[in-house]
């Protein structure tokens, strides 16, 4: 038989055992996922999937990446998206697809008529299964990276915090590694602060920061400079006397930003310097 020839006998046998095809299907799917989906929501997806399927190799023969399959495609990619964020696995996700081989060789064995042309059908649509079952593969790995970077992208958020010490003192305690993708957020998140609080005070606290080496040290300084260039004065608290060592065995030099043991001294640093702007304000008839 031509591929024409065994595609139509494809349609012609899916047709005309669809119903019975596609309840075995949700039977058999149905029993691997143990109850993690409902039956009404799983009837749906295979019922919608078997009629596209059809449709797909009837306007298009067997080629599964072409035009006619592009509605099989987008309800794989869509099951693929659900099954990854309820957190079932690529394999749990392909049988969905696989199964229906499992179905249509049931058929077959159980045919008393069935001949060659059968069996070469079955084969070629059990590649063009092998292939959509390696497209769900594909579609959940994309999501799962999706997930993983916003909950990255989240926890980033939620591990640098700015908070408000003071009238007009914001705080940035940064704990765990200080990289390029970190840094941006804190300078960030550290210059929408100071404008939303009115600081003219910010305090980087590196007290959770496991070690300094020269490209934290310059991280650091990026983010001085870019909270300075919002009119504030900046102070980094945290200095250990195991990080004071480091740095000064690296030569890093932080030029003229105020450096502290704790938190608490840095504070009372920067409410030394409101309190002395206050005066000087007040000194010169509100001038300053």
């Amino acid at each position: 038989m031509t591929p024409d020839g065994e595609a139509q006998r494809l349609v012609d046998l899916l047709g005309a055992q669809g119903d019975a095809f596609t309840a075995q299907w949700v039977r058999t799917v149905g029993a691997t996922l143990e109850g993690r989906v409902s039956t009404t929501e799983l009837e749906q997806e295979l019922t919608e999937l078997y009629a596209a399927v059809v449709e797909g190799i009837r306007a298009g023969g067997l080629a599964s990446r072409g035009e006619a399959f592009a509605e099989v495609r987008s309800l794989l990619a869509e099951l693929s998206r659900n099954r990854a964020r309820e957190g079932f696995s690529p394999t749990e996700t392909a049988f969905s697809v696989f199964a229906l081989k499992e179905v249509l060789e049931g058929a077959l064995a159980a045919g008393t008529d069935a001949g060659p042309d059968d069996v070469r059908a079955y084969l070629q649509f059990s590649r063009l299964l092998d292939d959509l079952g390696l497209f769900t593969v594909e579609a959940h790995a994309r999501t799962r990276e999706e997930i993983i970077s916003s909950q990255a992208d989240q926890l980033l958020e939620l591990s640098t915090p700015v908070v408000k010490l003071w009238d007009g003192v914001v705080a940035v305690p940064l704990v765990g590694t200080l990289d390029s993708a970190r840094t941006q957020v804190v300078m960030e998140r550290l210059l929408q602060a100071l404008l939303d609080y009115d600081s003219a005070h910010a305090i980087i606290d590196i007290t959770g920061v496991p070690a300094v080496d020269t490209q934290v040290a310059q991280h650091l300084l990026k983010t001085v400079v870019a909270a300075r260039m919002m009119g504030a004065d900046c102070v980094i608290s945290g200095i250990r006397p195991q990080i004071a060592q480091t740095i000064v065995a690296l030569g890093i030099e932080f030029g003229d930003i105020p450096t502290k043991a704790t938190l608490a001294d840095a504070l009372r640093h920067a409410l030394s310097a409101i309190e002395r702007d206050r005066k000087l304000t007040e000194r010169h008839g509100g001038l300053l």
